[in-house]
């Protein structure tokens, strides 16, 4: 009895190691899709257009909502279930889910079919267009299938289909499409790169849990499932849904092209996002193996690790991203300046929302309900503000890119009351207060800035030099201050390899 709490302190500190090393592993991923990123939206917006670029981005923000509300949660549901359930091979226990993740998006892609004037509304149909909801059911497989991964601590599964297999290959597609149709090109090397990523997250699934032998589907089974992951899934709908109720709005009222702009920036913004999800994978387990146990204060420290590890690695790049920000938006073409506004308000928009998402992913499984409705009134929030700040800003006469950039003001406003409000229910319901945020980055931060703007003082024809030597130098600054004023002890576990480290479960965590 008295080793319980050594044993407990080391396992806490095996699940820093554990968390430390699934973040090591996708924030290599996300250097990965950033590196393929960047040719698909220069193809995209040299070749294809902003016209055509806003008609596909709409037609995909319709087809990655239907997936989602295919998954019925189980990106994140999926690890409680296997926490939970000691007596089943989980082989079993994944096989339902990828079942009932099947059935959701054969029945979502169905209605899109159906109604296919819900992803083209301001175009109208091309070629093969009706049949391009069938590709919801590779994306929804793909997430389950990877979040089956995760909860064997296998990160690398993520990195490699979502940061290697996906991008590069929307990227090599997108340009070998244009020469066969214009209009259609973008479109279908999408779904070549989600038919890609699928079968790259299927291969480590069944290296995994094998094939489910003496498995065979049970409707009753299936439907105790979906409704206990109900909240979950509604959950995530709306954090996904904050992150395009904004294109979706914009799509409303603006021309395609506006829309093609906007989403270009909001792609370049994504890529901090892609920060905050490479810790999401390895969090879930973690949380629940603590959840059985009742270590409340164990949740809230790694959820404020987390956090801060998040918010200094986003607020980083935001601002190397943001303060040159014409030139990386001119990047993918003269016309797509006009977007500069709304990258920066998405950028820091990414950077409010950290707080609330590593909030989340605890009070998932502490208060479904209460962050249900904190989702609900954030969206509800976002909304209101995004409307109002449209028609307003179109009543004064503002120009046709500043009233565009209101949705994406309107989305860093929702954010961070999401942020505030999310961190401080968590904090009431562990105990003990969520520290994510420190005055130690504000100081960061302004180094940075100060260093960034001197480089934007360069003449127009010397943007390139703001791209390969001033955001790399910002970065490396960022990383230098960072390490020497706001790091401590604990926050260096990131860049600290712990060889053959056991993850709670016994596994060596190899990603």
């Amino acid at each position: 009895m008295s080793s319980a709490p050594g044993q407990a302190e080391q396992a806490e500190r095996d699940d820093i190691a554990a968390l430390a090393k699934g973040g090591r592993a996708n924030v290599f991923g996300f250097l990965l899709r950033l590196a393929a990123r960047i040719p698909f939206l220069f193809i995209a917006g040299r070749l294809y257009g902003a016209s055509v670029l806003g008609r596909f981005a709409y037609a995909v923000l319709v087809i990655e909502f239907a997936a989602q509300l295919a998954t019925f949660g189980l990106k994140r549901g999926l690890a409680e279930q296997l926490a939970r359930e000691d007596s089943r091979q989980q082989s079993h226990i994944v096989a339902d889910a990828m079942m009932l993740c099947l059935v959701g998006s054969a029945a979502t892609a169905g209605l899109l079919m159906l109604f296919p004037a819900a992803m083209f509304p301001n175009s109208g149909l091309n070629g093969l267009d009706r049949l391009l909801p069938l590709i919801v059911i590779a994306i929804a497989l793909t997430d389950v299938a990877l979040a089956a991964c995760a909860y064997q601590y296998n990160i690398a599964a993520s990195v490699h289909a979502r940061s290697i297999v996906e991008p590069w290959t929307i990227s090599i597609a997108s340009l070998g499409f244009y020469f066969y149709s214009a209009r259609d090109g973008l479109i279908l090397s999408y779904v070549a790169a989600m038919l890609a990523a699928m079968l790259a997250a299927l291969w480590p699934l069944l290296r995994h849990y094998g094939l489910p032998r003496g498995w065979s589907p049970h409707p009753g089974r299936l439907w105790w499932l979906a409704v206990r992951n109900l909240p979950l899934a509604a959950a995530d709908a709306i954090e996904w849904g904050t992150r395009r109720l904004d294109l979706a709005i914009l799509g409303l009222f603006a021309t395609p092209s506006v829309v093609g702009i906007y989403y270009v920036a909001q792609q370049v913004a994504s890529l901090p996002q892609k920060l905050k999800t490479s810790f999401e994978p390895i969090l879930g387990p973690v949380i629940t193996r603590n959840l059985k146990t009742r270590n409340y204060q164990a949740i809230a420290r790694q959820v404020s690790q987390v956090g801060f590890w998040i918010v200094a690695a986003q607020l980083g790049v935001a601002l190397a991203l943001g303060i040159p920000g014409e030139a990386v938006m001119g990047l993918v073409g003269p016309s797509f300046v006009a977007g500069t506004g709304a990258l920066a308000c998405l950028l820091a928009a990414e950077v409010m929302a950290a707080p609330s998402v590593v909030s989340e992913a605890a009070l998932v499984y502490l208060a479904r309900l209460r962050n249900l409705s904190l989702s609900v009134a954030t969206i509800a929030l976002q909304a209101l503000l995004t409307l109002g700040m449209i028609v307003g800003a179109g009543r004064l006469g503002f120009p046709e890119m500043v009233v565009a950039a209101m949705p994406a003001a309107a989305l860093a406003l929702a954010l961070t009351c999401s942020s505030i409000v999310k961190s401080w229910l968590l904090g009431r319901l562990l105990g003990t207060r969520i520290a994510i945020w420190r005055a130690s980055l504000i100081v960061c931060g302004l180094a940075v800035t100060i260093v960034g703007t001197v480089l934007t003082l360069l003449p127009p024809h010397y943007e390139w030099v703001e791209l390969l030597f001033g955001i790399p130098a910002m970065l490396l600054i960022y990383s230098a201050i960072v390490w020497k004023v706001a790091f401590r002890p604990a926050d260096r576990t990131l860049f600290r390899k712990r060889k053959g480290a056991a993850t709670p479960d016994g596994l060596t965590g190899k990603v």
